[in-house]
């Protein structure tokens, strides 16, 4: 099973994934965890990373799309994955399904999660990261914004919207809801 999380930075992607990834017995990779990864390995990679993570902009996507490549090709993949803030971008989603064509796979579904732009503020405020400043935030917002659309029409065929808002426990039922809608094979009570 290979399924993607998109959604705004502080729609609590990465908190569903490692909560799917428990419960499905499912690899979680997360483009942030593969950048903390590559910057203390010190890798081509990380350095480039950083220097736009420092400057609180979004990693560009040749960049990313290597470090995820990289990561797909891993034995604990073979099965499936949730991917955790990849693909941002049509071109990611290119890269992505040609990642894929290669293994012979393809995409179960996207879980697209929607938040309100103020919501998600307040949660990134209060995560007390050093970089997750309201001006930061707002700024990855906007970019995120800007590709949202067609991003969603990509992936139209597999999409499923989640609303984000609200408690852990009540996005993850809508997000268990959500994914047994669009794998119908999979038995609800596999995700519960």
């Amino acid at each position: 099973m290979r399924i993607v999380l998109t959604g705004p930075p502080g729609a609590g992607k990465g908190t569903q994934a490692q909560l799917l990834s428990q419960t499905l017995g499912l690899p979680r990779i997360s483009t942030n965890d593969l950048f903390r990864h590559h910057i203390s390995e010190g890798t081509e990679l990380g350095m480039r990373a950083k220097s736009y993570i420092d400057a609180g902009e979004l990693v560009p996507g040749d960049v990313t799309i290597d470090m995820v490549h990289n990561r797909l090709i891993e034995e604990d993949t073979r099965s499936g994955f949730i991917l955790d803030g990849f693909p941002r971008t049509v071109q990611q989603a290119i890269a992505l399904d040609e990642i894929l064509n290669e293994q012979l796979n393809q995409l179960w579904a996207v879980l697209d999660f929607e938040i309100a732009e103020e919501e998600a503020l307040i949660r990134m405020l209060s995560r007390g990261r050093v970089d997750d400043t309201p001006d930061v935030v707002r700024h990855r917002s906007r970019l995120y914004n800007l590709e949202k659309q067609a991003l969603r029409d990509y992936y139209a065929p597999i999409l499923v919207t989640v609303r984000a808002e609200g408690k852990v426990e009540e996005v993850r039922a809508r997000t268990v809801h959500a994914l047994s809608e669009q794998i119908p094979l999979l038995q609800y009570s596999e995700l519960g």
